[in-house]
């Protein structure tokens, strides 16, 4: 009996998860973006698995995608384990999309030195304001403090999203209002001053001072209220997978804008040269990557129709020259577009000019160069195959009636002759019907010294 029991008991310490009294960090830094986002989730759900105790997002973030930001947000609010934002290292900040995702989080917290806010749509702010307040004139006048957007898409974005963040606010017992002139005002704030505002819970030094400071702590989960036992917990650290560094790379504008070119360069080298195959491949894995890219980036079809104009207008421009009318038109064409490509003033999204122009160039010079060679290739004469065979000069090596052999570029070949001919008369190839060449004789003493 006392056996049974012995096995019954390493069993169950055999099958506990190996992670259970641990607790995950997550960590992003940089633009908040679609690889981010998919790697939050699946720590999450990874934390959730192993049943650890706690998920920590270390956070240094200037903002981000809104789509990323609400699938980050949606995956904290559905977490069945209590996750805090924790924005450090000293000096780092939790701007735009870090805010929301703070104040969505369980626990909010920062080290010192750090700050949060700013979370104002970007590309909606309005555009135009003034510096200072306009004086008034008139004693009853009341100077403007703060300039709404003018324009309805602006102000239904504003609204939307102050709304949003005073909803997650409400449901963590945060500051509502300071959380609406973050998004109104792009106020921002300071940990210290953050702490005293109820924006925050907690202001740590590392990992260990916050897991001591929010010991104790009672949170809501989506299953009811629980107290943090964060004592004596391994802090796992969870690193971003390949998946994850892929998507990371892939998803940068600039990386998915040059796998783009090398996808358009690849397919119209393979197409202008048949049967190379290595452009035709690495051109189809490149604009797939760049495709899937630009599908989570927030691109402007406008712009991405601007780019293959241009190309195509280059490439028209050296098949039929106009004078430089249709490559003006091509690398104008090209340079707007790629401006264009990505539809957002979200800091780290867009393409730098330092990119542009000389991609610009080198597409125009291997537009030229690529369509320059495929040109030539179409009018030089056939030097292989059965085509080449036709117009060829021969000798015929017996007398003949209408069949008989000759020897054409050094080798023997069975002929066909619609007249007799002779033992050396000169003959030229008409047509190739399998291995029988018809032929006809050359009645030109000079094209007879050319057998």
């Amino acid at each position: 009996m006392l056996r049974l029991v012995s096995i019954f008991f390493l069993c169950v310490v055999f099958t506990l998860p190996a992670h259970a009294d641990s607790v995950h960090v997550l960590t992003v830094k940089g633009a908040i973006s679609p690889a981010s986002a998919d790697y939050l989730l699946r720590g999450i759900k990874m934390a959730a698995d192993e049943q650890a105790r706690l998920i920590v997002i270390e956070m240094d973030t200037p903002g981000g995608l809104d789509t990323s930001m609400r699938d980050i947000i949606k995956a904290i609010l559905a977490s069945p384990l209590p996750v805090v934002t924790y924005v450090s290292p000293k000096g780092a900040r939790a701007a735009s999309a870090g805010t929301y995702i703070l104040y969505a989080s369980h626990i909010a917290a920062m080290a010192p030195a750090t700050n949060l806010g700013a979370a104002t749509p970007v590309e909606l702010a309005p555009a135009g304001a003034p510096d200072k307040p306009a004086t008034a004139d008139k004693k009853n006048a009341t100077p403007k403090t703060d300039t709404p957007p003018q324009d309805a898409r602006a102000k239904k974005a504003v609204h939307d999203a102050s709304a949003y963040i005073r909803s997650l606010a409400e449901l963590r017992e945060r500051n509502a209002e300071w959380a609406e002139r973050a998004v109104r005002e792009a106020v921002s704030l300071s940990a210290e001053a953050a702490l005293k505002a109820g924006v925050i819970d907690v202001i740590a030094d590392d990992i260990d001072d916050l897991l001591q400071k929010i010991h104790g702590r009672k949170v809501k989960l989506s299953s009811g209220s629980v107290t943090l036992d964060t004592t004596h917990l391994a802090v796992t650290r969870i690193a971003p997978d390949w998946r994850s560094k892929l998507l990371s790379v892939i998803g940068d504008p600039g990386i998915a804008y040059i796998l783009l070119l090398l996808g358009i360069y690849g397919l119209l080298y393979e197409f202008s040269n048949p049967g190379m195959l290595f452009p035709g491949v690495v051109g189809g894995i490149s604009l797939l990557l760049a495709l899937f890219a630009l599908q989570m980036l927030p691109i402007s079809y406008a712009g991405l129709a601007l780019i293959i104009l241009g190309i195509a207008l280059l490439v028209a421009e050296a098949f039929m020259p106009s004078f430089g009318a249709l490559g003006l038109g091509g690398i104008a064409a090209f340079v707007i577009g790629s401006v264009m490509l990505i539809d957002t003033d979200m800091p780290g999204y867009g393409i730098s000019w330092a990119l542009i122009v000389p991609l610009a160039a080198t597409t125009a010079l291997f537009s030229f160069l690529v369509a320059g060679m495929a040109l030539r290739a179409r009018t030089r004469p056939v030097v292989t195959g059965a085509e080449e065979m036709l117009g060829a000069t021969g000798e015929v090596i017996n007398d003949m009636e209408d069949e008989g052999w000759a020897r054409v570029h050094s080798e023997l070949w069975q002929v066909h002759s619609p007249v007799p001919l002779p033992r050396g008369a000169k003959v030229r190839v008409t047509a190739r019907h399998d291995l029988i060449l018809q032929v006809e004789p050359i009645n030109s003493t000079k094209e007879n010294d050319h057998v």
